[in-house]
């Protein structure tokens, strides 16, 4: 059980799978550390996944040896899942976690939770990209994190520096609603955890650090890499823009049919077709870009968004009306494909300033449920 003590301020996870050599030594190392230098409460827990070694045993012996230090078992690999796992067990204010190597200097702890506890940021990384960061690797490894982030910036507009390396914190309070919606329990953990963070508007602080490599590591650069990059594509996939062009496409398809039932099988006028169109799909429009672009649930502000909403739509008729007016001085009988072109095109015109409207103005963050659900 985790929470048997006193929750500390800080919770330290060490998160190993079959680190036998490495475990010992550098919990004892941690440990002398955080009790003569640490000015806060804290607690380290040595979270195992699926050892085969004798990393169990030993971590079971620290934690009957040493105080304020725990062991957690996992049956399943992964370095996320052992995370997730303490992380959601944990009474700590901040939860924080460590690679068992500590190739990052100890002396970076405290700037990395001291603005967490003071409730100035909400996550936390160390950054071995930062500037006033002083890393000693080998060029292979230093190609691949620059490639990587750069990556992450290029394809995911990610505005942290370092997303793998293994030394970051996160509020507690923060907490519930990342852990719920990151996939991956591996490697990718991380980098996944950072993106939501960012998209949900949390603050991320980063602390320049100092790192040295370790040369017995064990990680299957590759492999990794490869599963990191699949990892991108489905964030890419999940990423506001792409659903908010995914639910564009399907409005804009449902109001062609609609615009083409409306003049030619009923007769009904090019711009009163127009509004009306307009008028159906912009409903349904902001109801899916609400749940499934912004991530917003609940009865909460859903009518004075669907108010602001209404808007916007008038924005989009007032483009789309000028656009079909303008095509009537020119030609006072266009074809229908002609008109219909017409609209579609001062449609997507719209759809920028619709987007930022959207974002910006009416589903704009507001504050975030106790479960890390966002509710307006």
């Amino acid at each position: 059980m985790l929470t048997a003590h006193p929750a500390p301020q800080v919770e330290i996870v060490v998160p190993v799978h079959n680190e036998q050599a490495a475990l010992e030594p550098s919990v004892r190392r941690l440990h002398r550390f955080l009790s003569a230098e640490f000015p806060f409460s804290w607690r380290i827990v040595v979270a195992d996944n699926a050892s085969t070694d004798a990393t169990p045993q030993i971590a079971d012996r620290l934690a009957g040896e040493l105080r304020a230090v725990r062991a957690l078992r996992l049956e399943q690999k992964g370095r996320g899942r052992a995370l997730r796992t303490a992380w959601s067990a944990s009474d700590a204010r901040v939860v924080a976690y460590m690679d068992v190597d500590l190739s990052t200097d100890l002396r970076a702890l405290l700037p990395l939770v001291a603005p967490l506890l003071s409730g100035h940021s909400d996550v936390a990384i160390g950054s071995r990209l930062a500037y006033g960061a002083r890393v000693v690797r080998g060029p292979k490894r230093e190609l691949i994190s620059r490639a990587y982030n750069a990556i992450l910036h290029t394809v995911l507009r990610a505005r942290f520096s370092d997303a793998q390396c293994g030394f970051k914190a996160v509020r507690s309070d923060a907490l519930p609603g990342l852990l719920r919606d990151v996939r991956d329990d591996g490697w990718f953990f991380d980098t996944e955890l950072l993106v939501l963070a960012q998209r949900r508007g949390l603050r991320i602080h980063e602390v320049p650090v100092d790192w040295v490599d370790d040369p017995d590591s064990r990680v299957d650069i590759v492999a990794t890499a490869l599963t990191d990059l699949r990892g991108v594509g489905r964030l890419l996939v999940a990423s506001p823009v792409v659903r908010f062009m995914s639910v564009g496409a399907a409005s804009t398809a449902a109001y062609a049919l609609l615009f083409l039932l409306l003049t030619s099988g009923l007769a009904v006028a090019a711009g009163l077709a127009n509004g009306l169109a307009l008028a159906a799909t912009a409903v349904g429009n902001t109801a899916a870009n609400r749940r499934w672009t912004f991530g917003l649930r609940g009865r909460v502000d859903r009518m004075r968004q669907h108010a602001l909403g209404v808007v916007v739509f008038v924005l989009t008729l007032a483009l789309t009306s000028g656009a079909l007016a303008t095509l009537h001085g020119i030609d006072a009988t266009p074809a229908r494909w002609v008109e219909l072109s017409v609209l579609v095109l001062a449609s997507l015109a719209a759809t920028v300033t619709r987007y930022v409207a959207l974002k910006s103005w009416v589903f704009a963050r507001r504050t975030w449920s106790d479960d890390g659900v966002r509710v307006a």
